[in-house]
């Protein structure tokens, strides 16, 4: 029997809500002046998918398409460039919007900057953005994989010149390891998606680097949509996203619902709970969602999420396959969007709310209907094309 999808509203109590302001409109419009300096930047295509919408009995449905941000196949590259050059210009005493790519990339930049080492843990599309980055900006860059990483995943990383290694362990037990490398090493950074207790800066920039895929959807929509969903591993697209939005319409919010892999769905049982305090969740974290698999929260992100957020998704791999192969094959006179297995998940579940009466308890709590524009984000390509055409192709996790 097909394992099912685990959903619960979010009901925690308020907290101050201290952490929004990292994604007010001011700090994303800040990443997006940066990322507009890069020579290789274009707005990403936003898949307006209105066969799609009708057949499932919504009012419009657009996938933000990130497979095509600066020839990477995926979105993370704007968190880690943007907090690369956060941290540069802090070490500089200037402001962020003073550093151009043209500056970062010049004889000048490596005179009065030096060199760093850029220190991360990776499934694979955050270390290949921050391994990208620092080989434009002539740093050096150390990437740890969790067992289990792909090697084509591992060889995009180790072609951007970085040192690159696929460890035993798992992803946050990665990120332990990298965070330790950094502090025993001579301008050692950690470049970090999550934040924990004493390390909350740089991933707040990564955020806001974030921030410039959410502002262009905004932008590309030109209305508000009723609802954003938006997956989840640390959580800190998750919170970008929600909090982007949240602060483009304080009075009057879309709905937002946070998805996560099954075996790595630590905010899910956080709002399951139901007291704003965090929960993690060990052990392998074994998912074909590689982006997702990732057991402890960022803290950030859980604060932005626990008081925006209106429900919580956990997903079994099923779901995501589904997404790959309806983005992949859809409706007549759709665009396709060829979403990875991190990518996908958003369209698994909205079809599934929307189609199977099982779920129509969820689909009532979250008025989902025939008015409704949705927008979900596919942060990611075939980044594992071989594990991709197995799903697409082979037909692996069907959903039946």
């Amino acid at each position: 029997m097909t394992e099912k999808i685990k959903w619960v509203l979010n009901r925690m109590p308020k907290s101050d809500d201290k952490y929004l302001g990292v994604m007010s409109t001011g700090n994303v419009e800040k990443a997006q002046t940066f990322h507009r300096s890069f020579p290789q930047y274009a707005v990403t295509p936003l898949a307006r998918l209105d066969g799609m919408a009708a057949h499932l009995g919504l009012g419009s449905l657009c996938v933000k398409d990130e497979s095509y941000r600066f020839g990477l196949n995926a979105f993370k590259v704007l968190g880690g460039s943007f907090a690369m050059a956060r941290y540069i210009a802090g070490e500089l005493g200037r402001d962020v919007s003073e550093l151009s790519y043209d500056y970062l990339t010049s004889p000048d930049f490596r005179r009065d900057f030096g060199q760093a080492t850029f220190f991360t843990a990776t499934d694979g599309n955050h270390g290949r953005g921050v391994a990208w980055a620092a080989n434009k900006l002539g740093q050096k860059a150390v990437v740890h994989m969790p067992k289990g990483s792909a090697k084509s995943r591992f060889d995009n990383i180790a072609r951007e010149g970085a040192q690159v290694t696929i460890e035993e362990v798992n992803y946050d037990d990665c990120v332990r390891m990298a965070a330790a490398e950094a502090a025993r090493t001579e301008n050692g950074v950690v470049v970090q998606d999550t934040a924990w207790e004493g390390y909350e800066e740089i991933p707040s920039w990564i955020m806001q680097g974030y921030g410039t895929m959410a502002g262009e959807a905004a932008e590309q929509l030109g209305e508000k949509p009723t609802h954003v969903f938006v997956q989840a591993g640390v959580g800190s697209l998750a919170g970008a996203v929600v909090g982007c939005f949240a602060s483009l319409y304080p009075d009057n919010p879309p709905k937002f619902v946070v998805m996560e892999a099954r075996s790595a769905d630590c905010l899910y049982q956080g709002a399951l709970a139901g007291d704003g305090r965090p929960r993690m969740v060990g052990g392998d974290l074994r998912t074909i969602m590689a982006g997702l698999a990732c057991g402890e929260p960022n803290t950030i992100s859980w604060d932005i999420l626990r008081n925006h957020a209106d429900a919580f998704v956990s997903c079994p791999d099923w779901v995501s396959a589904k997404g790959m192969r309806m983005l992949a094959a859809p409706m007549k006179g759709d665009p396709a969007v060829t979403s990875g297995e991190s990518g996908a998940v958003g369209m698994g579940v909205i079809s599934t709310l929307m189609e199977d009466d099982a779920y129509q308890e969820a689909r009532n709590a979250l008025e989902l209907d025939r008015n409704s524009r949705v927008l979900m984000f596919s942060t990611e390509g075939d980044t594992d094309p071989e594990q991709y055409r197995k799903i697409v192709w082979g037909g692996e996790y069907p959903s039946e």
